[in-house]
């Protein structure tokens, strides 16, 4: 009877790079998934804001007499809505509707350039 050398070196080694590549991808792939979530969260976050931010200016139009200037400024959790209507005949006239986030200079950096 021949028995034959059964040689398992190559195959260990191939078996062994490709645990270590499906590792590294399974690794990319929950890292990705992780940011997607809080990218998802923070857009979230914004549309939350901007339609609570609409639907304060839509209450203060419809809150308005006739025949008044509407001219506010609504903020809310680091956004501001600017309005800038008018109110005659039942109709209202929108000059200005304008959501931003309000912006502030990180000064975390340190003494960096001003740009002058």
């Amino acid at each position: 009877m021949n028995t034959g050398r059964l040689r398992l070196g190559m195959l260990s080694i191939l078996l062994t790079v490709i645990v270590i590549c499906m590792s590294v991808l399974c690794l990319l792939s929950y890292a990705t998934s992780m940011a997607d979530l809080r990218l998802s969260q923070r857009y979230a976050n914004t549309v939350r804001i901007r339609y609570e931010l609409e639907k304060e200016g839509r209450q203060l139009l419809n809150e308005a007499g006739e025949g008044s200037i509407i001219e506010t400024e609504i903020q809310l959790e680091g956004y501001k809505l600017n309005i800038k209507a008018n109110k005659e005949n039942g109709e209202t006239a929108i000059d200005t509707w304008s959501v931003r986030k309000i912006w502030q200079e990180d000064e975390s950096v340190g003494d960096l350039w001003g740009g002058n």
